[in-house]
């Protein structure tokens, strides 16, 4: 798997820890939408995958990576395509 696009839509609210939206395509042909780019307490950033609400309340992931190799893959891109998103806003 090789993720060959990533866009972020960047979330300017002051009043909120979600930074932006991450949409990533996956081998030219597959795409994952509403990854959340979240600030963390220490000032950095982590990804939440895509989820829903279940009737419970509780929520659960719509798609996720199956292991931790895949997970930092795709949150070293993600995040790296966020910086280079913040750079370009301040232009």
């Amino acid at each position: 798997m090789q993720i060959t696009d990533v866009r972020i839509k960047l979330i300017n609210q002051e009043d909120t820890k979600l930074r932006a939206v991450a949409s990533v395509i996956l081998n030219g042909a597959f795409v994952v939408h509403d990854i959340k780019i979240i600030e963390s307490k220490d000032g950095g950033c982590f990804i939440v995958m895509p989820s829903r609400k279940t009737p419970d309340g509780t929520y659960r992931d719509i798609a996720h990576p199956l292991n931790t190799q895949v997970r930092e893959y795709m949150r070293d891109k993600i995040l790296e395509a966020y910086e280079v998103a913040l750079k370009e806003n301040l232009n």
